[in-house]
């Protein structure tokens, strides 16, 4: 897949500005869109949209299918008179500058059960036809999240191991008793699913009447605490009792001298081939409907991953174990077609995970501020670089650039001086610029560093579980001149239309003397 010379953002929908704690899917994303027109953007990229569960982590999701209920927005609820504006009075004293999930969770969630329950109870026969005609298309997924969400709350949110037994064992007895006594919480978190779906779907289409895509974003690996694995057990390495037997990290690397300890399960691979890869068929399927182009995080894990026993605190004792390789790709490409990939090929890159990745010309990723610590070889220079990537000035898991610029050692600094012909005093604009020049056919900027923050705009820390994920900004951060600043920035290095650059028409005709 080559993706055309363009520009784009990276910004999660929790980092948009709004009333109810945290930002969404609702009109804000709109008028982010409406932003990038202006500004050359087109791409935007977001983190994973599913239900988030323990730290607030987009990557340690609830479901690999469903859609995360604190981005549903309340302005199409309110349109459709689920809701009133007396549903949000008093709201709570909400943060400006971050999302807090205490307060913000269960505010969000009593309004969505309130707008499910105004619906069933005075149904339009349109509107119920069409939440009917979702609850059937995405039945393979919808009915067992939606189970798992209702025992979930049934059970105060403990994991699904400590269940009772005959509900965490999934005992057709059980389930079919427990489907009759929570069906009404059922049919609100099919509610739920069926608003955040026609809400993304609204974003999606106002992005591509604008010339806008989308980049999502699917972990490999999932949350044990999830819909997948409780519904799934037999595709991952679990106990008699349900509970992980090998978990997922990676070793030590530049993030965390004792490695990683994600906590994920680890899959039975050769059970999923059995079933010619089902599973994640299905789960590329419906991530193909959501987004233009999917980052895969962790794309080395194909070609071998991290294995942890799972009664290790650290990922320093673990083992390599070699994945799936090319006959998972051939089998999901044999299915759906070639595929819009970008492999974050980042860590601990062996040969094999470059072939894999070039094998099936998934362009992989490149990171600014890993670039400058090794000299002028360094593979995530500029000068290095291949067409087919993506360029980041950072990630998610980054620092902001200020913020890196600023804890960088003193030779990193002098050698960024010379690279980008700079002082370092506007270092995040320097970054996004030497990005831009780059012959990578996609630059990508975190909004933090459209922004010019430091690291109180950072996102995540890896290795931390807690105070990550809250950062958003405001709309009063953002002028008219950090628009014209990426536009500018896109134009000149033939990232987006020219037209609007203020400069003298190029000649047309070879001119003569």
């Amino acid at each position: 897949m080559r993706i055309p010379r363009s520009s784009g953002i990276l910004l999660h929908p929790t980092s948009l500005p709004g009333l109810y704690g945290t930002g969404d899917i609702g009109d804000v994303s709109l008028h982010l869109i409406d932003w990038m027109v202006v500004a050359g953007q087109k791409f935007w990229q977001v983190l994973p949209l599913t239900p988030t569960g323990y730290g607030n982590s987009p990557y340690m999701g609830l479901s690999a299918f469903a859609g995360n209920p604190m981005l549903v927005g309340f302005e199409p609820l309110v349109a459709k008179g689920w809701l009133s504006e007396s549903d949000f009075v008093p709201a709570p004293n909400f943060p400006r500058g971050r999302v807090d999930y205490p307060v913000v969770i269960p505010y969000r969630l009593e309004r969505l059960r309130r707008a499910a329950n105004r619906f069933f109870a005075r149904p339009d026969g349109t509107e119920l036809s069409d939440f009917e005609a979702f609850c059937r298309e995405q039945r393979s997924w919808l009915d067992d999240f939606c189970l798992f969400q209702a025992l979930n709350e049934h059970f105060k949110g403990v994991e699904w191991t400590r269940w009772e037994e005959d509900c965490a064992q999934r005992k057709p007895k059980a389930l079919a008793r427990v489907r009759r006594e929570l069906a009404a919480e059922v049919r609100i978190w099919k509610f739920v699913q069926w608003q955040f779906y026609r809400q993304w779907a609204r974003v999606k289409n106002y992005a591509h009447e604008r010339g806008i895509k989308i980049v999502g974003d699917i972990p490999i690996f999932v949350a044990h605490h999830s819909a997948d694995v409780w519904s799934h057990p037999e595709l991952f390495y679990l106990d008699k009792n349900g509970s992980p037997k090998v978990v997922a990290g990676v070793p030590p690397d530049y993030f965390s001298e004792t490695g990683q300890r994600w906590g994920n399960p680890i899959y039975r691979w050769s059970r999923i081939e059995e079933d010619g890869f089902r599973w994640w068929i299905d789960r590329f399927r419906s991530a193909f409907t959501l987004f233009d182009v999917a980052r895969i995080d962790h794309f080395r894990g194909f070609a071998g991953y991290w294995e942890i026993p799972a009664a290790e605190k650290t990922a320093v004792r673990g083992r390599w174990v070699k994945g799936p390789y090319d006959k998972f790709f051939k089998e999901v490409q044999k299915k759906l077609g070639k595929l819009p990939i970008i492999a974050e090929d980042l860590g601990v890159i062996t040969p094999d995970v470059v072939r894999l990745r070039d094998q099936f010309e998934f362009p992989g990723m490149k990171v600014l501020q890993f670039a400058f610590a090794e000299g002028p070889a360094n593979p995530f220079l500029p000068h290095r670089y291949e067409h087919h990537c993506v360029v980041y000035t950072g990630t998610h898991d980054n620092n902001t650039t200020r913020g890196w610029f600023a804890t960088a050692t003193e030779r990193e600094k002098a050698f960024i001086r010379k690279y980008c012909h700079t002082d370092g005093k506007e270092i995040h604009l320097d970054l996004m610029r030497v990005a831009s020049r780059s012959v990578a056919d996609l630059s990508v900027f975190p909004f933090q560093d459209v922004l010019g923050l430091g690291t109180e705009g950072r996102m995540n820390l890896p290795g931390t579980v807690f105070g990550n994920w809250e950062w958003r900004f405001s709309w009063d951060q953002v002028g008219p001149e950090h628009a014209l600043m990426m536009y500018e920035i896109a134009a000149l290095n033939g990232r987006t239309d020219p037209d609007r650059l203020d400069l003298p028409p190029y000649p047309t005709e070879k001119q003569t003397p």
